[in-house]
Parts: structure tokens; sequence; C-alpha cells
């Protein structure tokens, strides 16, 4: 346990990296739990009640993750998560509309997911136009208006930047793409529960989801996929010709439950706990820049998750930075990069200088966290930046 300058008590460490992953809320662990002990039925199993209680689960999860995003169920595919969704849908529209086209287009920011599935189709023959992002993250819908070609068969672009927070235009983007007839995914993963999603406004073909990044299970995932008769998919995965033939593979049934269940809440509470964690994120933002010079804020604040802060702190590596708040879990990037030396790919794009991109550090505010814990941080942040600089400037 420590404080806060008002005395406050904290529990110790803090976990500040809700990017990468959010704790389980205990609502959704007990959803879950029946479902890991005597309702252990393979929803497949058609003959008897262990099947029929699992399936029916996996049904009701289905229909919670559907009104979340404004899809029906039946549009909604169960993945292992949204690297495996990403791939489905980017992989599996390159196939299946090979006769119309083979160009795709998607903006330097995207999570790996996505580059990597699309430099992978680049491989094989796919040309892919790879947008730039502007200063503030966020893409030129100009540059993608004059992208567009009579061969183009997909556009991807992330709803929410998993480094910076930054919203893209989806709903615009989706326009330009509808009046082409080229089809629209958007790696949604970090906006599903935190800021509103409706796959009809925003024109959405396909959209990739995960239940660990708002309070569910790890290793659960789905792809919404439209069911209109342009959206056409090849599976990646083949077998037993599961969730429509789309995704074989026995269902991980407490973790959709899970899902469902993290959707629901997250529905329930959106409202009252956006406006909560931009008060948190706000609020350690203008600590950070009162108490310090040379910050900066990486990535529009205007269209922005919540709970999302990124800042440089020039004049300090942000690993170094990483390394002595040693009871704060933070993030220098993503946390499919970490490990990685290199600068942020993401912070690049937005023409960050390589000392700007590699004192970055990103702060991810959850539901759980609070203020006390926000002014900890903040205090902990400016001391050790502080004597960092010093340390700096005597050697």
């Amino acid at each position: 346990m420590s404080s806060n300058g008002n005395n406050a008590p904290v529990k110790l460490p803090i976990y500040l990296d809700n990017h990468a992953t959010t704790p389980l809320d205990p609502l959704v662990l007990e959803a879950m739990l029946p479902f890991l002990r005597d309702k252990f039925g393979n929803a497949a199993s058609n003959s008897h009640s262990f099947g029929w209680a699992a399936a029916a689960a996996v049904e009701m999860a289905r229909r919670q993750i559907a009104t979340a995003i404004g899809a029906s169920a039946q549009e909604i595919v169960f993945t292992s998560g949204a690297t495996e969704s990403d791939n489905l849908a980017i992989k599996g529209v390159a196939e299946a509309c090979s006769d119309k086209g083979n160009h795709i287009i998607t903006a330097v920011s995207e999570h790996k997911a996505v580059l990597d599935s699309c430099k992978r189709l680049e491989k094989s023959g796919c040309l892919v136009t790879w947008l730039p992002v502007k200063s503030d993250g966020l893409i030129d819908l100009d540059q993608l208006k004059t992208a567009f070609t009579d061969r183009t068969i997909l556009v991807s672009i992330m709803a929410a930047n998993n480094e910076t927070g930054v919203l893209q235009p989806i709903e615009e983007i989706g326009r330009l793409c509808r009046e082409r007839g080229v089809l629209f995914h958007s790696d949604a993963v970090q906006a599903l529960g935190k800021v509103p999603l409706d796959v009809t406004r925003a024109s959405l073909d396909l959209a990739s989801l995960t239940a660990h990044k708002l309070y569910g299970p790890k290793g659960c995932g789905a792809l919404y996929v439209s069911q209109s008769p342009s959206v056409r998919l090849v599976p990646m995965i083949d077998g037993g010709g599961h969730e429509n033939g789309l995704r074989s593979g026995t269902l991980n049934v407490p973790g959709i439950v899970g899902f469902g269940k993290a959707c629901e809440i997250a529905q329930n509470e959106m409202p009252e706990e956006s406006c909560r964690l931009a008060g948190l994120r706000n609020r350690l933002r203008d600590r950070l820049l009162a108490g310090l010079d040379h910050v900066v804020v990486n990535g529009c604040m205007e269209h922005r998750l919540p709970g999302n802060l990124n800042m440089s702190f020039l004049q300090v590596e942000g690993e170094t930075l990483l390394t002595g708040l040693n009871d704060v879990a933070l993030s220098s990037g993503s946390a499919c990069s970490s490990g990685k030396t290199h600068a942020s790919h993401v912070l690049k794009a937005l023409g960050l200088s390589d000392e700007a991109a590699g004192s970055a550090i990103r702060f991810g505010i959850g539901r759980f966290n609070t203020e006390a814990e926000i002014d900890y941080v903040a205090g902990r942040v400016i001391e050790l930046v502080k004597n960092l600089r010093e340390v700096s400037a005597l050697s």
C-alpha cells in the first residue's frame, strides 16, 4: 500500500495497461463458472442435455455481442481472438473476391495483424495501398477517395488505434466504400464497449472483435460478417463446418459466455463509464503537463478513446521510464510488439522523431482505476522524469 498527495490509500502495483488486456470483470467470471464446472458440454453435441445447454449459452452470447454492435446474431462468427478475425476477414475476402479484383486499401498505422496479413497477400500477387496518417493520427479521406480503383475489393481501417486511441471516421469511410461497391472491414477491438459502435451506421461489412479488451476472457474473439449477398468469405480453417462453415473448431463455450456477458455489461455502463474514464484521462494529462515541460500528447485529443493517453516525455528514454515505474503497469507501445526495441510504427506514422517516439508512454485507464491511482501515477511520473533528466544533464 502507498498513498497519493492526499494520503488516500493506493494498492500497488497499479494497472494502467488496459489497451493490452483488461482484468476479468467479476460478473463475467460469475457467468463463466458454470460452463467451466457442471455445464461442460460441447455446443456441437446435439443428442443430449449437456450439448443443448452449451449451444443455448452460445446463442445467447451471440445475441449479446450482436446487440452491442447493432448486428443480428447470425452475423457473429466466433474465433480465437482479434488476430484470427483480422486474418479471416482480409485473407478470406482476398480469396473469395479474386475474380473481381486484387486491390486492398489499408493504413500504415493499423495493428500488426492487419499489416502482416496485407503483406502476406502482397507476396501472393495482391496490390495494397498503404494510406499515410496525418500528424493527429487520422487518415485523409481525400487520399482514400483517390486510392480506389476498379480492382479494389476491400478497405481495412481500424475504428480505434491501440496505441494512440485515435478514432477513425469509420462512418465516412463506410459511405465511401458503399458508394463504390467495395467491402469495408474494421479492426474494432479497441472501440467495442468503449465508444458507440453500430455496424449499420458505419456501413461495415466485416468487423473484428475480442473479449479481453472489455473485461472478458482471453482466447475468445469474433468476426462480424454482414449477411449481405455481396460479402463473400473463404474460411481459413477447415474441419467440422462450425460457424456456418466459416470457422471450424470446437467452440470455447466458457469464453463465449464471458464475451457475451462482457458486452452486455459494457453496453449498460458505457455512457457513465466513458465519462468517468475521460475525466480520469484528462486529470492525468493536465497534471503531467502542469508538472513537466517538454511533454507532448500524441494523437488527436478530440477523436480519441476515453481511457487513452499517449505522451512523449522528451529527453527521457521510454524504456528507462517504464523500468523506473516498477510499481505501475504501463506500455511504450502495443502489447503485440512488446519486447521489440524499434520505435512504434504507429508513432512514426504520425511523423514523430525517433526521440519523441522512443520517449512515448501509453497510459490505458480502465474500469477499475481510481482517482487516487491516477494522482499517484502522475506524481511518480513527474518525479521520475525530473530525476532522469537531471542525471542525463550531469552525465
